[in-house]
């Protein structure tokens, strides 16, 4: 029943690392909250006279600089002037040069939005008539490549180590404050500092080359940190590492000072340090709440004191979690965890839980907006991924609970042990092997259930489990038991010691080895006999299990809070329709046909809407477009685009096309025949990998 911490702790060191290599390497780029709604010249149209300017409209504010909108020629020579300039709150626009000859031109741009995010995208639009096009922009996306999963990971450690840190501070003034003493609790609040402090500034560093150019080169960029050190996000890393400060003063305190004080001071100073801490850790959760989700869209004055407290609660349920863990398994022999402190880190997890479903709710509802966006959205299915790991962590929990319901061990009970354990060192191992003789075999149980104190009355150096005489054993002659072969060779050590004393110079130093040693034996048998309690295994082995999970949520909701929430991917997608209806109609009028298929191969990244331009659909040679966009209306790339026109009331067709790639997204063929007028069904089959295709349809009158 016995386990070493060890095993357990690369567990979850290799869960962490597993966990969060995933999510961050299956992340992606980070997925912008600010989407593309609008645009002048809109994407795919022909224009007969060359625009004097282009215009971007977006779902939000957004930050830009020189490079983030661009206009490009058929051979990728840059045609605008470089300065975009605010039209409206969201509208921006740069300037054309004059002149321009026929062709097809792409527009990128390349932004950061109010919530931090970068935004990256392209599209392209026509003068006169469309053309091939050296640019390619398959690869333009934000926040990828190396930096950004960098990126992502400093994130993770940023919420890891503001866990850490305030809930064990939280733990050890709230429930435990015999654990200011405890090296291991002191070990594990003072890196969660060191984790939050180094990844602030890691994510301070990266700043720059994260929403600019993305390449690692950029990095050590002393401009682009300027810039980075100017925008909102900046101004809130340094709030933050301003206030670490502050927190490295509060954990000096606690596991310095407080230990120190007597009863009457330690009451003043317990108050002074609640004040003091909910201040720092509420400064440090308003950092991530007034720079990302919660400070844009909708309620932000409300939305952000609800993220501090979401944050808060998740860190003291969490981060109390990890201090618990180590306080079970760590906690020296004299000085262990008791129940009532279990029990009181038990009531300030379940309010915390009650303030992290009340806050989640909100959350979600602001993020989401209606309840098709859980599962058409990817930000509702990572919700729904998080809600489960929730509702499991709550179940272990409840187990959690009904072990400390059964770890009953009397406050009278511990300090019994603690004495005890203090003699049987001092008096050395044979007095404490006297204690022993003439008794039955002791429970591990008795005493109300604690170990602790059947080894200290018994002081036997091996099991719980006493030893029944055995003949002929060489015993004391006062005892019929054996005498413990621990026991024998300490008075053996003893004597030689003794021996060594009178000898000469020798002496002190052995003394010293041994009185290490017998402290060494006595910890020892103090933890076996500790880890003998089946209600104390019980619960430490249920708080591993909590805490392995809340190692996965954790990187759950890091991907989270980098990914676009479900109300904007749908405002997005619904602009965009309502952008190519108004398309639709003026094509309408000109006699142009547009047909919108959403797709759906089945396969990972496989949903999207296929979109076909005919102009002029009559009989005769007509110009094709085809578009491929995702759910939110962004333009992506597929492997293979195929259309076919049939024309079954005259029996003809399927008719193929093969449509030439543009750019992303974007496919083209000129002087497609339509042999007759009628109402032609248009096909168009979508591969998104080398297994995955379907086949979408729809019928439409052509001429």
């Amino acid at each position: 029943m016995t386990q070493t911490i060890a095993p357990r702790v690369r567990m979850l060191v290799l869960l962490f690392l597993a966990v969060a290599g995933a999510l961050l390497a299956g992340a992606g780029p980070a997925t912008a909250h600010a989407a593309l709604t609008g645009s002048d010249p809109a994407q795919g149209v022909v224009v007969d006279k060359a625009p004097t300017q282009v215009t971007l409209t977006f779902s939000e504010t957004v930050s830009t600089n020189d490079d983030s909108l661009r206009v490009l020629d058929p051979k990728g020579a840059r045609v605008d002037d470089g300065k975009p300039s605010e039209i409206s709150g969201t509208t921006y626009a740069v300037q054309l040069h004059s002149g321009l000859p026929d062709g097809t031109y792409t527009v990128t741009y390349q932004v950061v939005s109010a919530d931090s995010h970068p935004v990256a995208g392209a599209y392209t639009f026509s003068i006169g008539s469309p053309s091939q096009t050296s640019v390619s922009v398959s690869a333009q996306e934000a926040g990828g490549g190396v930096v950004g999963r960098l990126y992502g990971f400093g994130r993770y450690m940023s919420y890891a180590g503001f866990i850490v840190m305030v809930g064990g501070g939280s733990f050890v003034l709230a429930c435990w404050q015999r654990g200011t003493g405890v090296r291991s609790l002191q070990r594990l609040v003072v890196g969660g500092w060191l984790a939050m402090t180094a990844a602030t500034l890691f994510l301070l560093l990266l700043r720059g080359s994260y929403s600019r150019s993305g390449t690692l080169g950029d990095v050590f960029d002393l401009a682009l940190l300027g810039e980075a050190l100017q925008t909102k996000t900046g101004a809130a890393l340094v709030s933050r590492l301003l206030l670490l400060a502050a927190a490295a003063l509060f954990i000096a305190v606690l596991f310095g000072a407080y230990d120190k004080r007597d009863d009457d001071e330690k009451r003043d100073l317990t108050f002074g340090l609640a004040i003091g801490g909910t201040v720092v850790a509420a400064g440090l959760a308003a950092s991530w709440a007034m720079a990302e989700h919660a400070s844009t869209g909708l309620q932000p004055g409300i939305a952000m004191p609800v993220d501090v407290l979401h944050l808060l609660a998740v860190a003291t349920w969490l981060g109390g979690l990890a201090a618990l863990l180590v306080a079970l398994y760590r906690a020296p022999a004299d000085r262990p965890v008791d129940a009532a402190a279990v029990r009181r880190f038990s009531q300030v997890a379940f309010g915390s839980v009650l303030v992290v479903v009340a806050t989640g709710v909100y959350q979600s509802w602001r993020q989401l907006g209606s309840w098709s966006a859980f599962t058409d959205t990817r930000y509702g299915q990572l919700l729904l991924v998080k809600i489960g790991l929730v509702a499991l962590l709550v179940g272990i929990a409840w187990t959690s609970r009904r072990w400390t319901a059964r770890l009953a061990v009397p406050a009278a009970t511990e300090a019994g042990v603690r004495t005890s354990a203090s003699k049987a060192s001092a008096a050395g191992r044979s007095a404490a092997g006297k204690s022993v003789r003439g008794k039955e075999r002791v429970p591990a149980a008795a005493a109300g259930g604690s170990g602790e104190a059947a080894g200290a009355a018994s002081g036997d150096t091996g099991s719980v489990e006493g030893h029944k005489p055995a003949k002929g054993s060489k015993g004391s002659k006062d005892s019929h038991y054996p005498k413990a072969p621990e026991d024998s060779q300490d008075s053996k050590d003893s004597k030689a010691s003794t021996g060594k004393n009178k000898k000469g110079s020798g002496g002190g130093e052995r003394a010293a080895q041994l009185a290490r040693q017998r402290a060494a034996v006595d910890a020892a048998r103090q933890k076996r006999l500790r880890n003998a309690d089946d209600d104390r295994f019980g619960l430490r082995r249920s708080v591993l299990a909590e805490t392995g999970v809340a190692v996965v949520l954790l990187a759950v909701t890091t991907v989270l809070t980098s990914t676009e929430p479900g109300r904007t991917e749908q405002d997005a997608a619904r602009a965009a329709r309502s952008s190519s209806s108004s398309a639709s109609a003026a094509d309408s009028a000109s006699g142009a046909l547009t047909l919108d298929m959403p797709f759906d191969t089945g396969g990972a990244d496989g949903k999207g809407v296929v979109s076909v331009d005919l102009d002029p659909a009559r009989a005769g040679a007509n110009e094709m477009h085809v578009y491929v966009t995702r759910p939110n209306g962004r333009a992506f790339d597929v492997p293979e685009v195929k259309v076919a026109f049939t024309l079954e009331a005259k029996s003809i067709g399927p008719l193929p096309v093969a449509p030439d790639h543009i750019t992303t997204g974007h496919w083209s063929a000129n002087g497609v025949q339509i042999p007759m007028a009628g109402e032609w069904k248009i096909a168009v089959t979508v591969r998104t990998s080398d297994i995955d295709q379907v086949t979408v349809s729809k019928n439409a009158q052509i001429g």
